[in-house]
């Protein structure tokens, strides 16, 4: 029986794929797990996504602010900064042409 490495290869790209989804504008922990499992990626639970948010913020690669709710908690809304979007295209490049050299490896052993 074959193993499931994606949750291994998520774990290599997650803090990417979050500044990704926040290029859109800013949004809060529930909200960004949706963004990432309406991609394709599954469902990010709040104990791997939260320390995400909290290492981006503490790297400078996101701003957090919280706002109380009239109905129900409040919410913690992140937005990514320059830094984080600076960061965001350099790592996107060197993202990419890693899959490149993975595709193109994979293709040559006959999967692709």
């Amino acid at each position: 029986m074959a193993t499931d490495r994606r949750a291994s290869w998520l774990k290599g790209v997650l803090d990417l794929l979050v500044l990704a989804a926040l290029t859109d504008g800013e949004s809060y922990g529930y909200e960004i797990a949706k963004t990432l499992d309406n991609a394709g990626l599954g469902q990010i639970r709040g104990g791997t996504l939260y320390p995400v948010l909290n290492r981006l913020e503490e790297g400078g690669l996101v701003e957090a602010e919280f706002r109380a709710s009239e109905r129900g908690p409040g919410r913690r809304y992140y937005r990514v900064t320059q830094r984080g979007l600076e960061t965001l295209e350099e790592q996107r490049e060197l993202w990419l042409s890693f899959d490149v050299a993975v595709r193109n490896l994979l293709a040559k052993g006959g999967i692709a």
